[in-house]
């Protein structure tokens, strides 16, 4: 949730808010104060208000919020929102503070850039969304495959993404997959060595290597569909497609992953979602917990 603002004198007679917001944060230029309205940094009963006439008395409490801080993610604008202001997220931001944000991001989109796509990726995106609210730059904290979608942390300061990057070990990130066939038993944990090949496919590797690096996965069986489970897995390493190497590795590959084995395709995309992630807030040190929903393209692939 966004930090509370500091309080803003009422008036003693009603008037029309920007005037009102003119005479009280003098010596502010008027169109720096037209900016704080326009950015949805103004509080009036606890409600952000971006209307410059929008009527304000001394029946009404009115704070500012500070400079950085975004329009709250169950925030939509009014239909009589002047157009172009606050502009709508390119996707769900399920958290935002002045430190971090938790995004949901949707399949079919790169993290970062790779390659010649360097526009359409989560972090170009989030990127271009914070410079039209005036709000500074993301920082990359971690990554998700592309076909991959759900939570995604991105930090806002270069402070808090070396904090969560040192700390990474005390995240906790729970995936849903729906994999081809069931593992032997309900629940259980998957170990091994993962190597990367000049190809840049992952293996499993028997002997330890300069480039070996032991990673494990948990799992839970939560539903049976035909030839198909739907999995719990908990990420205790964060290696590189080591969810879809580990279930392949058990002869259970993610559906629609056919890098790694799988023959089935139920919704067009590899069927892996990031569920659930909590940790620390590398400021406050809150505990953040946050889930995304299971989406509908692998809800109709379970039907």
């Amino acid at each position: 949730m966004p930090p509370v603002g500091s309080p803003i004198p009422s008036p003693k007679n009603e008037q029309p808010l920007l005037l009102w917001l003119v005479k009280v944060l003098d010596p502010m230029k008027r169109t720096r104060v037209k900016q704080v309205l326009q950015h949805a940094r103004v509080l009036v009963n606890g409600t952000i208000v971006t209307r410059h006439d929008h009527p304000v008395g001394p029946q009404d409490a009115l704070a500012l919020m500070p400079e950085g801080t975004l329009p709250p993610p169950e925030w939509t604008a009014s239909p009589d929102q002047p157009p172009g202001r606050v502009s709508k997220a390119p996707f769900p931001v399920l958290y935002s503070d002045l430190d971090l944000l938790v995004v949901d991001k949707p399949s079919g989109l790169l993290s970062v850039a790779n390659g010649a796509f360097k526009n359409n990726t989560a972090f170009s995106k989030l990127f271009d969304w914070l410079n039209t609210q005036k709000a500074g730059r993301p920082f990359v904290v971690h990554r998700l495959d592309r076909e991959t979608s759900g939570l995604m942390v991105f930090a806002r300061t270069a402070d808090a993404r070396d904090a969560l990057q040192h700390n990474w070990e005390e995240v906790r990130k729970t995936y849903l997959a729906i994999c081809e066939g069931c593992p032997p038993s309900p629940e259980g944990e998957i170990e091994t060595l993962l190597e990367e090949g000049k190809d840049l496919k992952v293996r499993v590797v028997r002997d330890p290597g300069p480039d070996a690096r032991r990673s494990l996965t948990t799992y839970k069986v939560l539903s049976r569909h035909g030839n198909h489970s739907l999995l719990e897995l908990g990420l205790l390493t964060g290696r590189k497609h080591q969810i879809r190497v580990h279930l392949a590795h058990i002869g259970c590959p993610v559906a629609g992953d056919g890098q790694y084995g799988a023959t089935t395709d139920l919704c067009g995309r590899i069927a892996l979602h990031s569920w659930r992630i909590s940790f620390p807030h590398p400021v406050t040190g809150q505990l953040i917990e946050m889930e995304s929903p299971l989406p509908d393209d692998l809800k109709r692939a379970l039907a």
